[in-house]
């Protein structure tokens, strides 16, 4: 009897390790805004941010998180930086006289968010 619990929590818990081989490949990372600016319709105030994104790097899905909560999302794309990024850096466009996100570099990485609507 003993031997069978075993098994079905070993079972279970195989299982339970095993859905994360099956899960969107998913990322996220933290950023300080300084400034007000925009992200898609949304304005954010500064403050102390979470970028997720999931998708492929050219069609990513990004979610703006604050507090666990979403606050904007939109979509954008990877960029490959030239080198790692020393800091953690937001990139503000001046768009229409509205201060507008236009990239995340990422300290340490030298992958990029680029948000839609970006030229860059």
């Amino acid at each position: 009897m003993r031997s069978l619990k075993y098994l079905a929590l070993t079972a279970a818990a195989a299982l339970v390790f095993s859905l994360g081989a099956f899960a969107k490949d998913s990322h996220s990372a933290s950023f300080d805004l300084g400034q007000t600016a925009t992200v898609g319709s949304t304005v954010l105030q500064p403050g102390h941010y979470k970028a997720e994104w999931n998708g492929p790097d050219n069609a990513l899905q990004i979610s703006i998180v604050q507090h666990g909560k979403t606050v904007a999302t939109i979509e954008g794309r990877m960029k490959t930086l030239p080198s790692k990024a020393a800091n953690t850096e937001v990139q503000i466009r001046n768009d229409n006289n509205h201060q507008r996100i236009d990239e995340i570099d990422f300290a340490n990485h030298t992958e990029a968010l680029v948000l839609s609507g970006s030229q860059s």
